[in-house]
């Protein structure tokens, strides 16, 4: 399986058999200045209803599209939505967000969309054992670094990859990836907007992969 990020919180996950699925596919202006997703897909999920994560039109082809809570199929994998909320007041603030699951080649993937809260032990639960986590760590709009290192420790992924922090092509006033980064080990910093995993062969210490955007 490969993960592609293609910024913000747009992530490519292309299986070994070519199947392509789409997190998050963003809208370009107000802050997001990543140039236009432009990668074809599969199918196309979507955490939450804002500009920057629901830009469905901009993947060329006909995908699918997995929105909201409860466990959905398309193309043979199942897609496991968790309703969450966007803010620390159960959603008056920014509105629903939903967490999904999904496992590829093996590899359970949990993308948290824009996460505004602490995680429940009901959440936690439903969520499960997490092979690769796709977190915000940015504060403002999502949790912050703080929380989102105690959503790591209640998770206890095998890799973490964060999203949704300041770039130079994000104008949004949110942290940078270093804030997160702080006093952690097993960190990962790649020249590249790709990484590969391997059903079997994770690491078995937590490891914090940090990736370049594509666009």
């Amino acid at each position: 399986m490969k993960l592609k990020w293609l910024g913000h919180s747009c992530f490519l996950i292309t299986s070994d058999t070519g199947l392509k699925i789409i997190a998050d596919p963003y809208s370009t202006g107000g802050g997001i200045n990543y140039s236009p997703v432009n990668e074809a897909a599969d199918i196309v999920t979507v955490s939450h209803g804002h500009l920057d994560h629901n830009n469905v039109a901009a993947v060329p082809g006909k995908p699918e599209v997995i929105t909201g809570s409860g466990t959905k199929t398309a193309k043979g994998i199942q897609f496991k939505g968790i309703a969450s909320h966007h803010d620390k007041s159960r959603g008056k603030e920014r509105g629903a967000n939903t967490i999904f699951c999904f496992t590829v080649d093996g590899i359970k993937l949990c993308h948290l969309g824009d996460l505004g809260h602490d995680l429940s032990r009901e959440e936690i639960a439903q969520i499960g054992n997490v092979d690769v986590l796709l977190i915000p760590i940015g504060g403002f709009f999502t949790i912050d670094a703080k929380v989102a290192s105690q959503v790591v420790d209640d998770l206890k992924p095998k890799v973490i990859a964060p999203m949704h922090y300041k770039t130079p092509k994000c104008d949004f006033p949110v942290t940078g990836v270093e804030d997160f980064l702080a006093g952690k080990k097993n960190v990962k910093k790649l020249n590249s907007s790709e990484t590969e995993f391997k059903a079997g062969k994770l690491p078995e210490t937590t490891e914090i992969v940090v990736l370049q955007p594509a666009l």
